[in-house]
């Protein structure tokens, strides 16, 4: 939920929501009276997106095109699974009116690492590339604000936030 009190969305915004999934949190932005259209490349995504009454484009990141029509483009834990983050920058520059903004959240530098390591560790061992099979894209706050600079955004606000570890008690 910070993600989409950072978004602050507005009673009759048009809002992008790219890597929509389910369409939960697409849901509680059109609750608040915003034209919202959900975007997501899977499917069954899309589907239960659309149960839920929501306006879904299933497509990729990569190849939305809509002109500058959003008020607003929003993402919630699905830009880290887009490895061509220039390409998705840019069609979410082309997709903002002027003076939109782009409002995000992703898995960043470090997230999930031992795991990552482990899993191109191990396709490496088997005769594969594990790099690239890496499905994930993990930026520094400073490569990623490069990246939406170098697209033209006013980078306003970029931070790693790091997870905490949780024990078992």
């Amino acid at each position: 939920m910070p993600v989409l009190e950072l978004l602050a969305p507005q009673s009759g915004e048009a809002i992008l929501d790219v890597g929509c999934g389910d369409g939960v949190l697409t849901q509680k932005i059109a609750a608040l009276g915003c034209q919202v259209v959900g975007l997501d490349s899977s499917a069954e995504f899309a589907a239960a997106a659309r149960r839920l009454g929501l306006d879904v484009v299933e497509m990729s990141a990569y190849d939305m095109d809509f002109g500058p029509r959003f008020d607003a483009v929003f993402s919630n834990a699905a830009l880290h699974w887009m490895k061509d983050a220039d390409t998705v920058i840019g069609n979410v520059a082309r997709a903002l009116r002027p003076q939109g903004r782009f409002v995000a959240e992703m898995g960043g530098h470090g997230c999930v690492k031992i795991i990552q390591a482990a899993l191109i560790d191990e396709l490496d061992r088997r005769g594969h590339d594990g790099r690239a099979a890496d499905p994930w894209y993990f930026p520094t706050p400073e490569d990623y604000g490069a990246r939406l600079s170098a697209a033209g955004f006013e980078v306003r606000q970029i931070a790693l936030i790091p997870g905490r570890r949780r024990s078992r008690t």
